[in-house]
């Protein structure tokens, strides 16, 4: 068994513990709000939520009315959080999203208009109907927080995300998303139809429509600097490092910076499991949803592969 290594300050201040513990109280009636309203889709809420916690996008996937923007909705909603939707097209600009200068007569100067990029949780409805060109304007708010119109950059709002929506390749009007795109989002979740009696349940109007509020700002922001505190230990780091290797071939494979993205996701497992430490089922749980999207048509398989090959264990990994 993949050696260990427990958090090196396990004296942590009582109030410290108190704050925790309410936090991850609070994350619980979370999920369980959420789920109302999507029922029976545990696991797809745990990674949305868990990506939340990790500071992360979401590229949501899946066909017409399985409940992806639903979803979406739902975690603005019971966080609290302003929301802004744009519906992608073909002919939607980069300026419909970041906003624009416009030639103000009475201050005889340009003055920049924010767009609906400017808000807490950004929801992208179906972002491969979009062109490259307006796909592109994402990429340094996702990445770094902030957009630069005209030469002068804006900081974004504090916490931000980006949901984005994504119809099947094989549907028509759509547009593939480039691999730096893709590589912005921290996972792919696939939306696949509820079971038998949850779609039962949903046909006949037994789950609320909307979420109710419970997080805030605030609170979502606590709870990503306590989820960056749980510890990782070298030989766990050692194990995502494997699994990295493993995906790499001639034609491409995982980054390092998919590798921290996975531990990101797994520390945010970890924590909503009341522990303060990585474990190796937490790497395992996630690894796919973050890395699958990242390794082109072949991501999935090779993936699962990385997975079921790489032992937890190299020779000599016995010391953390």
């Amino acid at each position: 068994m993949l050696p260990l290594q427990r958090n090196p300050h396990p004296d942590v201040p009582a109030t410290l513990l108190a704050g925790r513990q309410a936090m991850r109280r609070q994350f619980g009636l979370v999920r369980d709000e959420i789920l109302r309203v999507l029922r029976g889709r545990d696991a797809v809420v745990d990674l949305a939520l868990w990506t939340l916690l990790a500071q992360g996008h979401i590229l949501l996937e899946g066909y017409h009315g399985l409940g992806k923007t639903t979803l979406a909705k739902a975690l603005a909603k019971v966080m609290g959080l302003p929301e802004r939707r744009v519906q992608f097209t073909s002919d939607l600009l980069p300026g419909d999203i970041t906003g624009s200068s416009v030639f103000d007569p009475s201050r005889q100067a340009f003055v920049f208009h924010p767009g609906p990029l400017f808000t807490h949780v950004f929801l992208a409805d179906e972002i491969n109907r979009g062109s490259p060109r307006t796909q592109s304007a994402l990429l340094e708010a996702m990445a770094e927080r902030q957009v630069s119109v005209d030469g002068t950059t804006t900081a974004l709002a504090r916490p931000f995300l980006v949901l984005a929506t994504q119809n099947p390749s094989e549907s028509t009007g759509v547009f593939p998303l480039p691999e730096s795109q893709m590589d912005r989002f921290m996972v792919r979740l696939p939306m696949l139809p509820p079971t038998d009696r949850d779609e039962i349940a949903l046909l006949l109007g037994q789950a609320p429509d909307v979420a109710r509020p419970i997080w805030s700002a605030d609170g979502l922001l606590a709870a990503q600097t306590d989820v960056a505190r749980v510890h990782v230990a070298p030989a766990v780091a050692g194990y995502v490092q494997r699994l990295l290797t493993a995906t790499r071939h001639d034609d491409g494979g995982l980054s390092t910076r998919a590798g921290l993205a996975v531990l990101a996701v797994a520390r945010a497992r970890a924590w909503s499991r009341q522990r303060d430490f990585v474990e190796p089922d937490d790497v395992r749980e996630v690894f796919e949803p973050v890395a699958a999207h990242r390794m082109g048509r072949e991501g999935v398989a090779r993936a699962r592969a990385a997975l079921a090959e790489t032992p937890l264990e190299a020779e000599g990994a016995g010391v953390c």
